[in-house]
């Protein structure tokens, strides 16, 4: 009889678990919290696991944030991308392998464009490893009650070791507007500028809801399209996160309701720390409603929203649904400029990928890191994105050697001289020389000063 309950059981937990994963776009994690005093506005389970995807970003900054804090780096560090770094899926700048970028250029292409491989290089150059770098966000994690929260990679590409909940990045979001306000900058980005190429935030919140100032975004099949946004009125800064939308528009609505009915009425349902979970677990798989029937779930979704209006000013003459708030144009960004390579002068240390635990510049050959690649029991980092954001396109052309020969541009021969009319004239030039085309510049020139 016991075994006969026990496969009951077993059974129930099975179809629990297959439920979770096919229930509806609507039932998705979410939470507002006031950033100064840490209260609870709104939540809808709060607790429950999930895949963070991009927002693991997040971490990535709080962990070398800290590092910069602890003197291990400075933001002008040049860090070097390694093949491991340059080797992720899309999102990514595409630098080849033994490039640089300094560590503040890196954050602020973290946070525009989400990119992956600047991530790793940022993982490597703090901790000398994915691996290191993983272990202290996990200490981080630990320090700051994240207690659904588990880390493997710095970028959020699909890992299913990799997860956590609404409320544990709340408490990130907080640690990083509260324990270090001076990169508040770095989530208010509404653009970038790299040479010519301009890259806008994939954050829909920003240059449409009134007060809107953060921070970041994040997509996988798997998680569903993430966010984590911030805004501020009248001196009281807030921080909402929605996992599991079915759509960036679904994702932008829902965090603009909660938002608005924080602001205009929410009252205190106690610390986000005391918010009582389960633990690590094994979050719902969001492919079925997201990438293959996003239509139907994304009209689900928003019909748990309901019919909220904003005030599209501080003085409420203008509303509009959230529903339509993000296909307003967004307001126009002066884009940050960025550059690779390093800050003219440095004379100090360069941070790569080298023995974890040893100490920024220390010189450890690129190659012993470069080419080999991590085993796949220890990580899956390497893993290709299950299916890319529709707004994650690369700003360059591959960087593979041979693909790049394919795209550059072809010097062709000049024509034949005319013969002079004396009898020296100069030959025609012969018909089977090959020209090459010249060799693409190693970096573009960086500017006098780093973006602020």
């Amino acid at each position: 009889m016991a075994s006969f309950e026990r496969s009951l059981w077993a059974r129930a937990v099975s179809l629990a678990a297959a439920l979770a994963a096919s229930a509806p776009a609507a039932a998705t994690p979410s939470i507002v919290v006031d950033v100064a005093s840490g209260q609870v506005l709104e939540q809808e389970q709060p607790t429950s696991v999930w895949y963070p995807a991009s927002l693991t970003k997040l971490m990535t900054m709080y962990v070398a944030l800290s590092a910069v804090r602890q003197g291990r780096l400075t933001l002008d560090t040049p860090l070097v991308i390694s093949a491991r770094a340059a080797r992720m899926s899309p999102s990514k700048m595409g630098f080849r392998p033994g490039s640089e970028v300094t560590l503040q250029n890196a954050m602020v292409m973290l946070m525009v464009k989400s990119a992956n491989d600047i991530a790793v290089a940022i993982a490597e150059g703090v901790s000398g490893s994915v691996e290191a770098f993983a272990n202290e966000m996990n200490q981080a994690a630990q320090s700051l009650g994240m207690n659904e929260s588990h880390w493997v990679n710095p970028n959020g590409l699909p890992d299913d070791r990799q997860v956590t909940s609404a409320r544990d990045l709340a408490l990130l979001a907080r640690a990083l507007l509260t324990q270090f306000p001076e990169s508040a900058s770095y989530y208010n980005i509404g653009a970038m500028q790299l040479g010519n190429r301009i890259t806008r935030t994939h954050n829909g919140m920003l240059g449409r809801y009134p007060g809107a100032d953060g921070m970041k975004t994040g997509f996988t099949c798997p998680a569903g399209f993430n966010l984590v946004a911030s805004a501020t009125r009248g001196g009281t800064k807030l921080v909402a996160v929605v996992l599991g939308a079915p759509s960036p528009n679904a994702r932008t609505a829902k965090a603009a309701a909660l938002l608005d009915r924080a602001f205009a009425s929410g009252s205190a349902q106690g610390h986000v720390a005391s918010l009582q979970g389960f633990g690590l677990g094994a979050p719902p798989n969001m492919r079925d409603a997201v990438c293959r029937g996003r239509s139907h779930a994304t009209e689900e979704f928003l019909a748990e929203i309901g019919d909220v209006t904003i005030p599209l000013d501080a003085w409420g003459a203008q509303q509009i649904s959230v529903k339509d708030l993000p296909h307003l144009t967004p307001a126009e960004f002066e884009p940050v400029r960025v550059f690779q390579g390093r800050v003219p002068g440095w004379q100090g240390p360069v941070a790569r990928a080298r023995p974890p635990g040893t100490p920024v510049g220390t010189d450890a050959a690129l190659s012993a890191y470069a080419t080999d690649k991590p085993a796949a029991a220890s990580t899956n980092e390497a893993a290709p994105i299950l299916q890319p954001a529709p707004d994650a396109k690369s700003m360059r052309a591959p960087h593979h050697p041979r693909v790049a020969r394919r795209h550059a541009p072809v010097a062709k021969a000049a024509p034949p001289a005319k013969p002079a009319p004396s009898k020296h004239a100069a030959k025609p030039a012969p018909k089977n020389v090959k020209h090459k085309s010249p060799a693409p510049s190693a970096r573009l020139a960086a500017p006098a000063n780093a973006p602020g």
